[in-house]
């Protein structure tokens, strides 16, 4: 399943940057960057369900948000670019 993830890290203090370093890291782990602080994440319901945990584990829930949109295994529809940045195959090879 695709699923989209957003956050908002509060970066006011040292603490703040640090958690948003270790939350883009964490979603680097889980899908693609397509925007700065959002990533399209390829899944299975087992992963998905680690890497919400993994990343409310470091968030601060009094400073910062995430949001978590679920577009299934049927997104191909569901998603529409325009502009610059090319789109790319969440379900194809990704090459480091």
């Amino acid at each position: 399943m695709l699923v989209v993830v957003t956050y908002d890290v509060n970066t006011e203090d040292q603490a703040g940057r640090k958690r948003l370093r270790k939350v883009a890291k964490q979603c680097v782990n889980y899908g693609q960057r397509v925007q700065n602080s959002v990533f399209e994440c390829s899944v299975d319901a087992g992963q998905y369900k680690l890497l919400k945990a993994s990343l409310c584990e470091l968030i601060d829930f009094e400073k910062d948000s995430l949001r978590f949109y679920n577009l299934g295994n049927n997104y191909h529809t569901k998603i529409e670019h325009f502009g610059a940045k090319r789109s790319y195959e969440a379900d194809g090879l990704l090459m480091v």
